[in-house]
């Protein structure tokens, strides 16, 4: 599981950077400066999430692989809900997207919880 958590953040790191590099040069003249600013908070979150899967998947051991599984389950949802909302808002202009977005958040703090806990079960 270690290693599918790396490789699942690298791919989110990347298309992080994708979606960001979009936003500066695709978006950049078609978007309001508030949609502009929605957008670059779903990149910014999408990366701190993608080194969130990364960090648990460093962290991960045999004793608390479920938590730190369950951690990164956190971080993935949270980026398709959050980042996910945020962006099909930005791009198809449907208001009731952001709806979804509080509760990516919630995910991305359980995720962070979560990986705290396990965390701290393998100092103990």
């Amino acid at each position: 599981m270690k290693n599918l958590l790396v490789i699942l953040g690298c791919c989110s790191a990347a298309l992080g950077v994708a979606a960001g590099a979009f936003g500066a040069h695709g978006l950049k003249n078609m978007l309001s400066p508030d949609m502009l600013q929605t957008y670059e908070t779903a990149v910014r979150y999408q990366m701190y999430h993608a080194f969130g899967l990364i960090a648990a998947g460093l962290i991960s051991s045999a004793s608390n692989e479920s938590k730190v599984r369950l951690a990164g389950y956190c971080f993935i949802t949270g980026t398709v809900v959050f980042s996910g909302s945020l962006y099909a808002l930005i791009l198809t202009g449907i208001r009731w997207f952001g709806a979804a977005t509080p509760f990516g958040g919630i995910a991305f703090i359980a995720g962070w919880i979560v990986l705290a806990v396990a965390a701290y079960q393998q100092v103990k």
